[in-house]
């Protein structure tokens, strides 16, 4: 989400958003209306036609959004990316090139140039002098949610941070500030003996740096950024050799170097464009219509609340399900079309301010509350609910925090918005042998002291929460105890799809009863469970059932209005 066209109109409002705080105007209460017929029909000939924008009809000023398409470009000397124009367009390419004056000084120059397609690839180039690539890794997290959350507490103790994501998401002390090595190693020396054992310095000497080329008219030219557009503002872009068909982008493509040595290639894209990526592969396409009209409000509304995730880099969201899948313009749905046509500009609010818009896959029959799944604070419209029309179960009375009682509700059926669904109940078994494998895995890659250890012993559930997610399970160990909480448990192994399930042991039997041979993961739903239901809203919409009233099934005490740029 990275762009050149910022309003000053659009740098105030993202501003707000950032802070959280929205202006907003209340358009409905109940249903969205849809569009007129002739707007959905100027929309689909476009589509059809191929319009070079392939944007929904702007009125009035859009928010821009800066994308991360492709986030590790120089990961791989074989990295290779096409992009590609349009029959009857031409990519408008502009970058800073080094020219060598007679006093042999070098100064940077812009030029532009013009092609019907490029090709960038990497190669290596070596540093006349060594480089010290280096910063203070204060802790490692699954999520972005806890490890914002982490942020906080370190900033509480007056450590300056930033939150990265080089591949697990990491709270990094801010480079700006502890920017020698000797400010590292006293603030690293200083944590550690607090007890902050799995900090540490990541630290290496680069001889060489990847850079990324490209070759126009015969000429090959480098730059560290390079800005891409069209008249059309449609480019195609292919990724690696092998990649025929390659994905349509809508908007601008800039290259830019990220945080960790290599490049991110950025889509600056209008929000209701972006949308048209985002929801028919977040929500599918063989679902009812009022779902996809409640996927598309709440998406728009994660990106609105969202764009802080990528700071550090640059741009501000991923894609893919770090934040939401999005493919550009490829296989875009009528459905979903006319959704981000019925719901435009359409946010859903808490005292009006934009939600914490979190959605999953799959509930499994209960959602669950923020603090369930991540480390912070709980939002008021982020309850624990059971995930059905019906009164099914009773949580206040059959808490289940109560192992009994939560194996009794896993092992229901029927009555839920998801029932029937392949992902509302599994069972999935893993050996020991495995789960050690996992386990060795996970603790080396978090720098874990206990890392080394040879066996598993046991695991044991050793708190849940009210609404049955794991909130500690206790893995004994031939070197001791392990403890794992909340959404690191589905980091550490690969065998449970949810935090919502309970362990049966599987034993040898010949080998003798006490044999124990690995578990038995038996649970429901997938992913986090917080919020929004994909497969659950499915359930709703086909009960007849609107796309407000479903996201206040989901999110109650909330309200859908309009976000505007003012």
């Amino acid at each position: 989400m990275e762009r050149n066209i910022f309003k000053s109109k659009v740098k105030s409002q993202r501003s707000k958003v950032k802070g959280q705080k929205l202006k907003v105007k209340r358009i409905y209460s109940s249903s969205p209306s849809a569009p007129s017929a002739l707007f959905y029909g100027v929309l689909t000939i476009a589509c059809w036609m191929g319009l070079a924008t392939a944007t929904l009809a702007a009125r009035g000023e859009e928010t821009q959004l800066k994308v991360g398409v492709v986030q590790r470009f120089g990961d791989e000397l074989t990295d290779e990316l096409t992009l590609q124009a349009t029959p009857g367009d031409r990519l408008q390419l502009k970058f800073s090139s080094r020219t060598q004056t007679q006093n042999k000084t070098v100064r940077p120059q812009e030029t532009q140039l013009s092609a019907n397609n490029v090709k960038l690839v990497v190669q290596m180039q070596t540093l006349v002098t060594p480089v010290l690539q280096e910063r203070v890794v204060l802790s490692t997290h699954r999520s972005f949610e806890t490890a914002e959350d982490a942020a906080k507490q370190w900033r509480a103790l007056g450590i300056e941070t930033e939150i990265a994501q080089p591949e697990q998401w990491q709270v990094w002390a801010k480079r700006q500030v502890y920017n020698t090595p000797f400010l590292r190693r006293m603030l690293l020396s200083s944590v550690q003996l607090q007890g902050k054992k799995t900090a540490h310095l990541d630290s290496r000497i680069l001889q060489q740096v990847p850079i990324v080329s490209w070759e126009v008219n015969g000429n090959r030219y480098s730059s560290d950024r390079l800005e891409v557009s069209t008249n059309k503002n449609l480019i195609q872009v292919r990724q690696g050799k092998e990649d025929k068909y390659g994905i349509p982008f809508a908007g601008k493509l800039q290259l830019q170097p990220n945080a960790y040595g290599t490049y991110t290639l950025v889509n600056d894209v209008p929000l209701e464009t972006y949308l048209r990526g985002v929801v028919p592969h977040e929500i599918g396409r063989n679902v009812p219509y009022a779902a996809i009209e409640a996927q598309t409000i709440i998406a728009r509304t994660y990106a609105l609340r969202n764009l802080r995730r990528f700071a550090i880099d640059g741009y501000e969201l991923s894609a893919d399900t770090h934040c939401q899948v999005y493919v550009g313009l490829k296989d875009t749905d009528r459905n979903a079309d006319r959704a981000i046509l019925a719901t435009r500009n359409k946010v859903l609010t808490y005292n009006n301010e934009l939600v914490d818009a979190l959605y999953s896959s799959t509930t499994g029959g209960v959602t669950a509350v923020f603090s369930d799944v991540w480390n912070g604070s709980d939002k008021p419209y982020l309850k624990s609910l059971v995930d059905s029309a019906y009164s099914v179960w009773n949580l206040s009375r059959q808490s289940l925090a109560d192992e009994n009682n939560f194996q009794r509700f896993i092992n229901m059926q029927r009555g839920f918005n998801e029932a029937g669904t392949r992902l509302f109940r599994w069972r999935r078994e893993s050996s020991i042998e495995q789960l050690t494998q996992d386990l060795q895995k996970f603790l080396t890659k978090n720098r874990s002291p206990l890392a080394n250890f040879s066996s598993i012993q046991q695991i044991q559930v050793a708190q849940r929460s009210p609404g049955g997610r794991i909130i500690k399970l206790a893995v004994q160990t031939d070197r001791g105890n392990i403890f794992l909480e909340k959404d690191e448990i589905r980091s550490a192994f690969s065998a449970p799809r949810s935090t919502l399930f309970y362990l049966e042991p599987l034993h040898d039997q010949t080998k003798g009863e006490n044999a124990l041979q690995g578990y038995a993961f038996v649970g429901g739903g997938l992913g986090h469970g917080v919020g929004l239901s994909q497969t659950g809203a499915s359930g709703l919409a086909k009960q007849g059932w609107k796309s407000d009233r479903i996201l206040n099934f989901y999110y109650p005490g909330t309200q859908i209005r309009e976000w505007r740029i003012e």
